[in-house]
């Protein structure tokens, strides 16, 4: 497995775009990395792909549409407080249905679109499939997970760097664009670490942001995080690390 120093030349462009299914899935896989790239001059965009509407909780007796108004308010503000803290430059909701996420035609296209505005030279996703090492839970891969990772590697190739693909883009403007590299989150084969001891508290901090997620039980998913980044970063000489399996478009 490589470290972030065997990163291919991104001096050029440091424009990296995080796309994920839900807000504060950024911040449990990837929070560390974000905030050691904003430190290093990357500039970072999140996109979130569904509205967060059925992250209330378990025990909810209201599920009204007012009700998923107000739990899509609170999470899209816990989100942007989470972007503030890393130094996100910018979170875009696409507000599809949170827990019926399909990688649709639809999606793909909006994320073109995003991918040929924001031109970034690296793409963080999700894995678009199950890991079952080192064990499987149900919880693991949410489904909105699966389908925000498989429509993210699709737009990533070919239909964002071809002119044939979606050419109503080009009538927005919107010129062919090839991303660089991607870096896919609990992929089954992790190929790539990235330090992050010095902005393990910055992830942990944007983490708990997310209140309505992880309020009442922080601690105990500090101490969780804190022991996995390392264990990951154990094999690396790193006090803690993210990792990821990380793909070059040559």
């Amino acid at each position: 497995m490589t470290s972030v120093a065997a990163m291919i030349d991104t001096s050029e462009r440091r424009v990296a775009l995080v796309t994920m299914a839900h807000p504060d899935d950024a911040e449990f896989g990837c929070g560390g990395a974000v905030a050691a790239w904003v430190r290093d001059g990357w500039e970072v965009h999140y996109v979130v792909c569904t509205d967060a509407a059925s992250g209330g909780p378990d025990e909810a007796i209201d599920v009204s549409q007012e009700a998923r108004r107000r739990i899509t308010e609170l999470r899209k503000a816990e989100q942007r407080q989470a972007c503030h803290i890393l130094g996100v430059a910018s979170v875009t909701f696409l507000d599809y249905h949170d827990g019926l996420l399909q990688p649709t035609l639809e999606l793909r296209r909006d994320l073109v679109r995003l991918m040929r505005q924001y031109r970034p030279t690296r793409v963080v996703c999700q894995s678009p499939v199950r890991t079952w090492r080192p064990v499987y839970t149900i919880g693991r891969h949410h489904p909105d997970h699966l389908a925000a990772g498989e429509a993210t590697l699709a737009a990533l190739y070919p239909a964002a760097q071809n002119p044939w693909d979606f050419p109503e883009l080009l009538a927005e403007g919107l010129a062919p664009h090839k991303v660089r590299e991607v870096l896919v989150i609990g992929a089954p084969e992790p190929n790539f670490a990235v330090d992050i001891t010095s902005t393990i508290d910055v992830k942990l901090a944007a983490l708990r942001a997310h209140d309505s997620q992880v309020g009442a039980r922080f601690a105990e998913i500090e101490s969780r995080l804190r022991k996995l980044a390392a264990d990951l970063g154990e094999p690396h000489g790193m006090q803690y690390a993210e990792v990821f399996h990380r793909a070059e478009n040559a």
